[in-house]
């Protein structure tokens, strides 16, 4: 089961052994057994599958392989960051008011470098966190203060709280089966992706030339309304991807350290849904002032 968030394929792909060999469960438990047994590694007898069975049948700590439990504490660390990060850029935002700009540029780029390393590096998903929640804290800050200036309040905790209602709500009915993912559930959200993409990219170049009122097609009356929730019902069931790409990269036996990289890709996906949350309630905001 293949994930539209390229983080996460990246983990399924090594889970599912699409490598040379006999892929990366079978080459770490020759290497296991083998020192194990005291022999050289370099033409070490290739243990049988009853052998790799007994070593690697049951997942938790000292297998090596991935378990849920390690998805989830990982991606508590680097919520817990994001919220240490947020506080600072909410705090450090009306004095340097440039944070803001510089911690985006800096969190993209490390989601670039997160996205496309081909061995996970906990150290830069990390920093991630840490810079993407200085950023959110910036942006929510001048968004708060735009919204009061509308007279319309909390809008900072209504984009929290229905985010958490949205990731809540998506597990359950994903844990429930309500929603299946298969082949034609990834191929409708690509095509739905990619076509919020082209237009996110037009919206841009218009609202450089001053449309929407700097807005670009989200600040066009109704249809800007009916993007945001586009916009946020994408993020919500791109969460449903992902927990399925972390489901078939457990019971595919990834390794451990994949946890990491399944963290941040479930960070980048709730981060874009908490932005396209506070997009569309910033919206509703300046149309009712």
């Amino acid at each position: 089961m293949e994930s539209r968030n390229p983080i996460l394929r990246r983990a399924t792909e090594t889970a599912t052994g699409e490598r040379s060999g006999a892929g990366f469960a079978y080459d770490e438990g020759r290497t296991a057994y083998a020192q194990a047994a005291g022999a050289p590694v370099a033409g070490a007898p290739a243990p049988s599958v009853a052998d790799l069975n007994s070593i690697y049948d049951t997942k938790g700590p000292g297998t090596g392989l991935l378990t849920m439990d390690d998805v989830v504490v990982k991606t508590g660390i680097t919520f817990v960051l994001l919220l240490v990060g947020a506080v600072a850029g909410w705090n450090l935002a009306p004095s340097m008011p440039w944070l803001l700009w510089a911690a985006m540029l800096v969190g993209l780029g490390l989601g670039l470098a997160n996205s496309f390393m081909r061995a996970v590096n906990p150290a830069l998903v990390l920093a991630y966190a840490l810079v993407e929640g200085v950023f959110l804290g910036g942006i929510s800050y001048a968004i708060n203060r735009m919204a009061q200036s509308y007279g319309y309040q909390g809008i900072v905790q209504q984009a929290v709280i229905g985010t958490l209602v949205a990731f809540g709500t998506m597990l359950v009915l994903y844990k429930t089966g309500v929603i299946k993912v298969g082949a034609r559930f990834r191929k409708m959200m690509m095509v739905a992706l990619v076509s919020y993409l082209a237009i996110g990219v037009v919206s841009l170049i218009f609202a450089l030339f001053g449309g929407g009122g700097g807005w670009g097609f989200y600040g066009v009356g109704t249809l800007g309304i009916v993007l945001c929730l586009i916009g946020v019902g994408l993020a919500a069931f791109s969460l449903v991807l992902d927990f399925d790409a972390i489901a078939q990269a457990v019971a595919h036996g990834a390794p451990e350290r994949e946890s990491w990289r399944m963290a941040f890709g479930l960070l980048a996906t709730l981060i874009w849904l908490y932005l396209e949350l506070l997009r569309l309630l910033a919206i509703i905001a300046s149309s009712n002032r």
